[in-house]
Order: C-alpha cells, then structure tokens, then sequence
C-alpha cells in the first residue's frame, strides 16, 4: 500500500485501486485549492501508471462527500482585490485550477468512482459527476445552489445539467433544488444506490476484484452491481415533470416564473417563491448558460465558465450572496440590481466574453 498524506487531503493506493479521500469532515469536506493541487498531479500520475486500473474519491466523515468549493477563501480574496489589498490571485487560480481537474476527471482514462455518502454540493459535484460511476446511499444530498449566492452552477454544470431529462437540468439549476437518491438514479445523475453501511466493505471488495485481474471497467461494473439495490424514499422530481417541463423550457425567467405562478399549485408556488430570493444577475445568466451549453462540448462548456467566473468576480452579488449567507449569515441578500427587470441583455452577455490571453486552455 502506498500512501501519501496532507492535512485536506488523502491519497493512497490499495493494490491496483487508487483512492482518494477528502479529509475535511468539520468543514465538510469543502475543496480548497490546496486539496486541488494534491489531487489534480495525483490523477495524473494514476493515469500513466499502468499498476493502478481505477480510482476512487469518497469524503470522511460521516456528514458529506464534499459541500462545494471554498467560496468563502474566495470570497475574501476578491475583495481584498477589489480594495487594492490583493492581486486577486486566488479569484483566477481556484476557478482555473478547478476546472482542469473537473476537465481530468471527464477525461480520465480508467474507470473513476465516487461515493456520494452525504452532502454533495457545488465543488462536490464536480468531483463526481464526470466519473464514469456515481454511486449514491439515502445519506446523499445533491444540489447546484450557486444562484442562492449570487454566482452559477459551474463545475461543468453548463455541460451535464442542459443533458438532463427534459428540463430538469434547468430546474436544478435555476433553483439550487435538492435532490436524493430516487431522484440521482431517476435522472441519471447517479449510476448506482448502495447502503452507506456497506461502503468500506465496496471499497475492499473492489481493491480486491482490481487485484485478480481482468478488464478494470467489468470488474467495477461487476462488483458495483453486487452491492447496489434500489433506494427508499419517493422521488421528488418524477411528481412534477409535467410543471418542470412545461415551465423551464421559456426562454426567459420572467415567462418562466409566470408559468409556475400560473399553475397554482403548491410546489409550483413555493418554486416560484424560491426563485423570487435569489440572484436576478444569476438566474438570467443562468439561463443563458444552459441554452448555450446545449450546444457545446464539454471543453467548450469548462472554458464559458471560467470567463463566467471573472466577470461574477468583478461584479457585486457573489460577495453579497456570501456576505449574507457565510459571513453575516442574515440570510437577506441585497442583490444588486434587485430585481430581473433591471437586468438587461447587455449585462447578461457580459459574463459570456473572453477575458483574453486568461482564457481557459486545456493542454492534454
């Protein structure tokens, strides 16, 4: 067994699994770009080694998978950087830094793992969505909530929510709705449910499958298979495609909104309610994201985000959003402008323009 270990972080081999632990638990697993820059080389070393076959990413504890990125470190920086106190570094590194990973773990050539046991949110989920398996437990609570804090659902999201069913993508998106295991599989977010209970002996039992040899994606499959059963609860979305479908599929979030008010039932009320908090900058922009990532590949998609992230950096509703969510906690954001009429075309497009010789590139 090989092990290399930080504070954040942990990575290991276990025979020919390599794994990766998430090593936060009080901060729930939150990525910082320290962790980042232990696990990004560490892919990329497991890829060229022909001794490790796959590889596994879980969180400890018992709370969360991971709870996002770090946007409060972020957050800091940015106005630090706005006062003339900072160069603003770590508002272009993490985002930049994220994406590739998110970038490699989409492109990695062996079969990628993640155990979604707990809160999956934001960063979380692009750790995990982009692997070839997802296995979720009745633990997990998956969520893009970024328009509740004044950014966007990133992490590749412009990629894989726009290829959701129907408009669920677009849902999710827009409202930062949560889901669990029903709805993960339903969706196809999720490509396997296993009791939380049984996920160290899945561990082993995989490390030791790898061991015997044979094709690294079959034996996965095979041993994921063995250890999956369907989950309890209801789902949450399946009741409501008719609502989600018909309403986010408008082309702007006013025509949306009116068609969930004009449903008049209670959960097409309390959608509309929920959107009415939150960022108007946001969801337009938002909006705009997933009709255009309809259209692009997942490089194409990574890159529009990462100029979406420096004009949200340079703007007012991501610190306001973390002010009153992380700092003040008053949960009473003072978005900026207050309302969706005042947020025109011209701003929306804005968050869409090449930031230059900064530009996202991805070398291999």
């Amino acid at each position: 067994m090989g092990t290399a270990l930080t504070q954040d972080v942990l990575c290991e081999t276990r025979g020919p699994l390599g794994l990766v632990t998430l090593n936060r638990p009080k901060a729930l697993n939150a990525l910082t770009l320290g962790m980042i820059r232990v696990i990004d080389p560490q892919l990329q070393a497991w890829a060229r080694d022909p001794a490790v076959t796959a590889v596994l990413i879980r969180g400890a504890g018992d709370r969360a998978f991971c709870a996002g990125g770090d946007v409060r470190a972020v957050h800091d920086d940015g106005l630090a950087w706005k006062k003339g106190e900072s160069d603003g570094a770590l508002t272009r590194d993490f985002f930049r830094e994220e994406y590739i990973l998110n970038h490699r773990i989409k492109r990695f050539p062996k079969p990628f793992v993640a155990l979604l046991d707990g809160i999956t949110m934001g960063g979380g989920v692009g750790l995990s969505v982009h692997g070839s398996h997802r296995v979720v437990t009745e633990k997990t609570l998956f969520a893009m909530p970024e328009t509740g804090i004044g950014l966007f659902p990133d992490v590749g999201g412009t990629y894989f929510l726009p290829r959701l069913p129907g408009r669920i993508g677009t849902y999710l998106a827009l409202t930062g709705a949560r889901l669990k295991a029903v709805d993960l599989l339903h969706t196809g977010i999720a490509t396997h449910h296993v009791p939380g209970d049984r996920l160290d002996t899945l561990v082993d039992d995989l490390a030791a499958g790898l061991q015997r040899g044979g094709p690294a994606a079959e034996t996965v499959s095979a041993v994921l298979d063995r250890h999956a059963g369907a989950p309890a609860g209801e789902a949450l979305i399946e009741p409501f495609r008719h609502e989600i479908d018909h309403s986010f599929a408008f082309s702007t979030v006013e025509e949306i909104v009116a068609a969930l008010e004009q449903y008049g039932t209670g959960w097409s009320q309390e959608t509309a309610r929920t959107m009415a908090g939150l960022s108007p900058t946001s969801l337009k922009v938002t909006l705009k994201q997933m009709r255009v990532g309809e259209g692009l590949d997942f490089d194409a998609c990574m890159q529009l985000e990462y100029r979406m992230t420096q004009a949200f950096m340079a703007g007012h509703d991501f610190y306001e959003g973390i002010r009153a969510v992380l700092v003040d906690k008053d949960r009473s954001p003072r978005w900026q402008p207050a309302t969706l009429a005042e947020v025109t075309e011209e701003m929306v497009n804005r968050h869409f323009a090449p930031v230059g010789t900064r530009d996202l590139v991805f070398t291999d």
